[in-house]
């Protein structure tokens, strides 16, 4: 192969194309760039508007996938792939990963219906789909929990959407509920006065709504009182735990003694 002939491939194919691949990284990382300065200028509005924190980033994700794709299709364009084709060819991929992943569209569909009807929002502590955590993020697909022993666990949008949800922190206050088993001996309303008091010596038990204590049942120990103070939901544990110490000082402090099992006896005549 003469020189010539080499030199008039490179002039006719190599050059225009190196130029075309040049461009396309010139493109890609402008093109990055912009994108990074259009995304923060969205997330600046939105801080500004005090959109919430959920749809802000589910509006983040969303815009940053849409111009990636857009700068794909250019990039595309550039180099001299027909755009119609690609796009001919996205639809005709669309509709076979659609088939393919129909429960991860489910779930893309269920996470819009989340943040619409706003049933929990990021830093909510709630029980979905069989997890109980605190939300991070409500993602495309799914949305992010940690749990109470720090774990931190994806549970699909569809999955969520379509069972029950409890929000612990949706509500000013919530109830903590315990229960003490004082001995027959022991006066129940002695017992009643003596929690009552120590309830209103630990930190965070709401006055209005006022702590209840009550008999709840009797068994073979005793008398079951049900204890059942107030307190704001970011409190729960705190409060149910120093409860249950409150408990027991009282049943040191009164000398209470230990439930024991008692079974009823027949008479005999």
């Amino acid at each position: 192969m003469s020189t010539e002939v080499i030199t008039q491939f490179v002039n006719t194919y190599l050059m225009p194309l190196g130029w075309k691949l040049i461009g396309a990284v010139v493109v890609w990382i402008i093109g990055g760039w912009i994108i990074n300065l259009l995304v923060k200028a969205l997330d600046k509005a939105m801080q500004r508007r005090n959109i919430d924190q959920t749809l802000a980033k589910y509006a983040h994700g969303g815009a940053n996938i849409v111009l990636r794709t857009l700068l794909v299709i250019i990039i595309f364009s550039l180099l001299g792939i027909e755009t119609t084709s690609f796009a001919a060819l996205i639809a005709a991929a669309g509709v076979a990963i659609g088939a393919a992943w129909a429960g991860l569209l489910a779930h893309f569909a269920a996470g819009i219906f989340l943040i619409f009807l706003h049933p929990f929002k990021v830093g909510d502590a709630v029980t979905v789909g069989g997890v109980t955590g605190v939300v991070k993020e409500i993602g495309l697909f799914s949305t992010a929990l940690d749990t109470a022993d720090n774990v931190r666990v994806h549970v699909g949008n569809n999955t969520i959407f379509s069972g029950n949800i409890q929000n612990f922190s949706i509500n000013p206050n919530r109830r903590v509920d315990l229960t003490a088993q004082i001995a027959h001996e022991t006066d129940p309303a002695d017992a009643i006065q003596r929690i009552e008091k120590k309830l209103k010596e630990i930190p965070n038990v709401l006055a209005d709504p006022a702590p209840v204590v009550e008999i709840l049942n009797f068994n073979e120990y005793g008398t079951v009182l049900a204890v059942r103070p107030f307190c704001a939901p970011d409190h729960y544990w705190q409060v149910y735990f120093d409860v249950n110490k409150a408990i027991i000082e009282v049943g040191a402090e009164g000398k209470y003694k230990v439930p024991a099992r008692r079974m009823a006896t027949r008479s005999s005549r």
